[in-house]
Parts: structure tokens; sequence; C-alpha cells
């Protein structure tokens, strides 16, 4: 077979290299050296062990007394705090850089070290203590900002005076806002700028006098926070303020709070789940010591783009700074993230399905294009495939070199770990990202109730679609939902956590912590979980959103939502019901590409808001729909017996998804009230 003029096979393979890739065409590539595996850290059919007595608890491998029902709690003794972890990391680095920033694309990565980070972190904390504010834990503070440097100056200024962290943002809404605002009686919000700041006083609680603001306001804000008896001031006036002052530091204890951290659930007002220093030291401590000889280190370097108002964010970030590591902030826009990351070329990232998602689809989009291309990328795959099975984890083999190189570099090149949470994750995008991107990328399962995460996979475990073994944080049990026939004779149940992360209640609910913590401690997650052979858990189910139909039969919407949304012709769905109903519907969100495709071919005109009003369009779907959940072994009853096809997708601008995309379900009742009445009324 000849080979190709180099800049025909350039033509032919934007993601892979010329040269290079005709030595994959001759077969080359496969003879390629292998490195050596990396030994798991204990047997992988066994990832955790049960405790003696019938509740099945199990607990994490990585801690000797786990067995006798402890939890770990610290890894250092003269770190139990974050406010201690900081000033760790502050050794561990040798005053390395810390904060990372850029003021625009093509500009360098600017740094603030560590001593400057906590001098300014003192300073700005003495200057909120200089405006009135009481050190101690009965002041609480928000923040509404999108990641920076502030935000952790903010941050570990709190801490200095153990003073109490109330994150804000955006997609709460202002509503929301006001009314976190006003059950914490919060006197003081540290702002990003004048967007932010006029949304807060738009509907500004009477609690609320002072906004610190990190950048230039205009003069109408100003004037506007004058007029509702609001006083505006500058960050930096703050900080210079409290070097003078120099108000002597009053560090928390291991039991104080370090945040309030507001859920937004899918129904109600946002609840304040209550985490204590020692919740966030555990969960930290426990993930660095399950990452082996993986972990954390003062030489890494971070991305910072998930918010950090979340507690996924949040923990990562303040893992680095307990090791050392160096934090650098994305530019604000996640569009631009990509040039950011080349910038920048982190190690380490925390990650969502929803960015590997991209990625893997703007992959195969490419790829198919080309059957050559395709063809070797897919060589590349089942190769990195076949060493990731032998857990070997690189991005030095010859088809990184040909194949991958251009996804790697789109992340800057350098990534060595990646930690994936907050919602399922396809098994096969997983194993691409694995091959693709040639780093150890872990997958945990958490929640805010517990401080992040509860359980995390381990290093050499290549099987997807599970969540790993418990941490050494926490226990766990599965207890019985006969509801939803899931039994834990049968390895099924809801997830419970008890641990020394989980968090201390709801803030000003005890009757909401009443329905989550048990009398025994147990955190009841609401998540049903099902245990593996070799000892990991598996996410199956959510307990909520149940509903039983007019003949009695029980339904789970998200359940049948998660199996019609395999349909290539659906980017979203929502399944309802009505308990006096016998039958279920729903609303579908086509994907506007691939209809638009079908449509082309089968010469059918029309935008897509045209296309939704087709019966021929909406029989394929449906009739799709039916097909996988046949396949997947629905009963009738938990078929959709009608659609409605909507050309708009559900968002979180336009209130039908929470922060983290979960389907709002009262509020798309609500919104799709007619077009619901109007299918049940054709169905009767």
């Amino acid at each position: 077979m000849p080979l190709l003029p180099q800049s025909q096979f350039d033509d032919y393979l934007p993601y892979l290299g010329g040269a290079a890739g005709a030595l994959v065409v001759t077969g080359v590539a496969y003879w390629a050296s292998r490195p050596t595996a990396d030994k798991p850290l204990f047997p992988l059919d066994a990832q955790a062990l049960v405790l003696p007595g019938n509740e099945h608890i199990r607990v994490s491998r990585f801690y000797k007394e786990g067995r006798e029902g402890k939890f770990v709690t610290h890894l250092h003794d003269d770190t139990r705090t974050l406010y201690d972890s900081f000033r760790r990391g502050a050794k561990e680095s040798n005053n390395g850089p810390c904060l990372g920033w850029r003021e625009g694309p093509n500009k360098p990565y600017q740094w603030l070290h560590y001593n400057e980070t906590l001098l300014r972190a003192k300073n700005f904390g003495s200057g909120l203590v200089s405006m009135g504010l009481v050190p101690g834990q009965q002041t609480l503070v928000g923040l509404y900002s999108q990641n920076c440097p502030e935000w952790i100056l903010t941050e570990q200024a709190c801490y200095s005076y153990s003073l109490v962290v109330v994150p804000l943002y955006d997609t709460l809404g202002p509503d929301a806002c006001a009314y976190i605002i006003n059950q914490t009686d919060i006197n003081l919000v540290v702002c990003e700028d004048d967007q932010k700041c006029n949304l807060l006083l738009d509907k500004a609680p009477r609690c609320l006098r002072k906004l610190v603001v990190v950048k230039q306001t205009r003069p109408a804000t100003n004037q506007r926070a004058k007029n509702r008896g609001i006083e505006l001031y500058r960050f930096e006036d703050i900080e210079r303020l409290g070097a003078q002052k120099n108000h002597p530091e009053l560090p928390p204890k291991v039991t104080d709070l370090c945040t309030i951290c507001y859920t937004s659930g899918t129904t109600g007002n946002p609840k304040g789940v209550m985490l204590t220093h020692q919740n966030a030291i555990s969960a930290i401590a426990s993930v660095i010591m399950q990452m082996g000889d993986h972990a954390l280190s003062s030489k890494d370097t971070m991305i910072s783009f998930l918010p950090l108002a979340h507690m996924l964010e949040r923990c990562c970030e303040n893992a680095m700074y307990m090791v050392g590591g160096s934090v650098g902030f994305f530019g604000g826009d996640i569009k631009k993230l990509a040039d950011d990351m080349k910038t920048l070329k982190p190690t380490v990232t925390p990650a969502v399905p929803r960015l590997l998602n991209r990625i893997y689809d703007k992959v195969q989009s490419e790829l198919h294009r080309s059957f050559l291309k395709r063809m070797i990328f897919n060589m590349g795959l089942r190769s990195k495939e076949t060493e990731i099975k032998k857990s070997i984890f690189r991005n030095n083999s010859i088809w990184d070199k040909i194949a991958f190189r251009k996804i790697q570099e789109s992340m800057g090149g350098n990534l060595r770990l990646m930690l994936v949470g907050s919602a399922p994750l396809a098994g096969n995008v997983l194993t691409f990202a694995r091959c693709a991107l040639g780093c150890l990328i872990v997958e945990g399962y958490g929640q805010t109730e517990c401080c992040a995460p509860i359980t995390l996979t381990i290093q050499g475990d290549h099987v997807p679609e599970h969540v790993g073994p418990p941490l050494a944080c926490n226990c766990i049990k599965l207890v019985d939902v006969p509801e939803m026939e899931y039994y834990t004779a049968n390895n099924q149940g809801e997830v419970c956590v008890k641990g020394t992360n989980v968090f201390v209640g709801y803030y000003k609910d005890p009757e909401k912590t009443a329905e989550v913590i048990d009398e025994q401690g147990w955190h009841h997650t609401g998540d049903i979980g099902m245990w593996l052979p070799n000892g990991t858990l598996k996410i199956i189910d959510r307990k909520k959103h149940i509903f039983k139909l007019s003949q009695g039969e029980y339904i789970v919407p998200e359940k049948i939502e998660n199996i019609y949304i395999r349909s290539q012709y659906v980017q979203q769905v929502f399944v309802h019901g009505e308990s006096l109903k016998s039958c279920i519907i729903a609303i579908v969100v086509p994907d506007v590409d691939v209809v638009k495709c079908w449509a082309v071919e089968n010469g059918i005109p029309g935008t897509l808001s045209v296309l939704c009003a087709n019966p021929e369009v909406k029989k394929l779907i449906m009739d799709d729909m039916l097909a996988w959940g046949r396949e997947a072994g629905l009963k009738s009853f938990e078929q959709v017996k009608d659609i409605y096809l909507h050309p708009d997708p559900f968002s979180v601008q336009n209130g039908l998804l929470t922060p983290t995309l979960k389907s709002k379900r009262p509020q798309l009742k609500a919104y799709f009230k007619p077009q619901i009445e109007d299918l049940y009324q054709q169905l009767d």
C-alpha cells in the first residue's frame, strides 16, 4: 500500500499527524512498546469490606480502623480545619504559586503566591471585622461571584475569623438569593461586579446593609444602593482598611461550621446544608488517601471552572491548597475554556459528564466525515482500551502521538488526573475519555449533604458504569424501598450514609433534617443503589418523583426518561402521569440535528417548530421511544401512550431545570399544563 503524501494525510486526518499516520496505516503502531501496568492497591474483585451484622454495612479498605466502625477525620495532626490546610499548603509548596488568573485571551496567567494570598486574606478578614462584623460562628457572610482569586481570598478571610461562608449563585435566581440572605440574616455580601450588585438590589431584604464589590460599579448602581440604604465598598479598600487595623485572628475549631451551602431542590425553597470544617477535611483526606500513588502534590496545577458555589469544586480546590498545589481560574466564558486550558496546561481537573459528552460528540462528528480517519482512530481506541484493561494509563504511546494528540492538547496537554462527578456518565464515553485523554479518570458519587464525595473509583479499575467503593470517611448501607420493588436481599435499595463527612443538618429546618437523617445518624440520600459483585456501588434510580396511576401501578418517571433519552431523536423528555389517569404521556424536545437530517432525507421541509407539528415526525419519534422501552423491559403501563413535541429545550434560564440540570418537575407540569390536558383529552 503506497504511503499518502504529508499534505494529503493532514487533509484527511485533522486529529492525526501525517507521517505518524502513515505508520498507523502500515501497522507499525500495533507493535509499539508497552509499559508495565500499575499494580492495583488491592484485588479489584473485592473493593469494599462488609461489616458483621444483618445490615450489610460496607466500608473502605483504605482504612483499617473502618472495620471497627471508625472513620477518617484527617491526614495530618496539624491540619484539622480549612484554615490549617491552607497554611500547610504554603509550607508544602515553599511559598509556591497559589492562585492564577489572566486578564484576557492571549494573555499569560498571573500568580499570587501562598504567603501573599494568606496575607491578603487576613487583611480582608480584618477589614470585615473593622466594618462591624463580629468574629465567630454567629456571623454569616454572603459570597456572590464567579470563580476568581477574590472568591478564595474571601473564603480564607472568613476562616481566619471563624466566620461562615454562604455562597450564592446566578442560577438560584433573585427570589432564592433573597430568601437565603433573609433566612441567614446576612448583613454583608461580597459581590463580583455591577451586574450581580443590581441582581441583589432588585430584591434586597432589609437585613442586607453592605455590599463589597470586587470590580468597579457604575454611579447609577451606587446611587441605587444608597437609595435602598445599602453601602457599597471596594474589595481593595476593605483589604487596605484591614491591614491598618490588623485585628487578631480567631481560627475556627474542628466542629465549627465552615459553610452553609444551599441546594436548589426541584421543589420549594433551597435548603441550607450546614457543613463543618471536619466534614470538609475528612472528605478531602479520604479522597487523597484513595488516590494512592496518583494523589495530588505541590507540583500539580488545577483549572477552576466548575462553580465554587458547589461542594465538588470547593473540595477539589481545598484539596489542592492543602498539598500546596496551584489553581488557575478560567476566564469566565465556558466557550473559551479550551483556550484557558491550553495556556494554563493543568495536570488535574474536576469535570462533569456534560464536558466529556461534548468532547465525545465533537470527535464523533468529525470522524463521521471520513472513513479513513474513523478507521485509524478506532484502531487507536481499541489498542488503548486493551492497555487500560491491563491497568496501563498513559499518554505517550504511538497512538497518543498520532490519533489523540489534538484532543489532549485541547485540554492543555499535561492532564494526568481527572475527577468526574455530579451526574451519571455513560460507559462508552468514560472509556473513550480514558483512551483519548491518556490520563487517570476516576468517577465519584456524592451529595452536598456529604460535603460532596461518598464513593470514588480506584486506580486500575477500568470497568465503567459504577461509582466505586465507599470512601474512608463514611460507611454505606442499602435499605429496602418496597414501593419500588428494591430489596437489600437483592443487593438493591436506598443509599444511606454515615460518617465524618455527613452534614450537621439543614439551617433553621429541623423538620427537613429529620426527614433525611434518622435516629441512628444515617443520612438517607434518596438515591437507589446496587452493590456489584466486586464491592462497588452502582446508582440505578432515584427514590423521589414516584406517582401512582388510577389502576394502582407505581410509576418512576426518571427511570422511564433515562430509557427514552437513548433514542437518537430525543434531546430531552419529561414523562408525566396522574393518579386519576390510567396511562402516562411525555413532553419531548427533539434532537434538532437528527430530526432535520431525517426530514431532509425524506423530503419534508420546515423549521424545527414546523417539524414538531408534523404527524410523520411525531410517529417516527414515538415509535423509536417505544422500541427502546420494549428493549429495556418496560411494562405496558410504563410506556407512554402519547407525546407532545416541543421545539425549545428545557433550560436553567427558562426555569425548567435546576442548576445541576435536573428537571424541575412541578415547573414542567405547570409550563406544559395546556399540552398535558390536551393529550389526556385526546386519549380519553
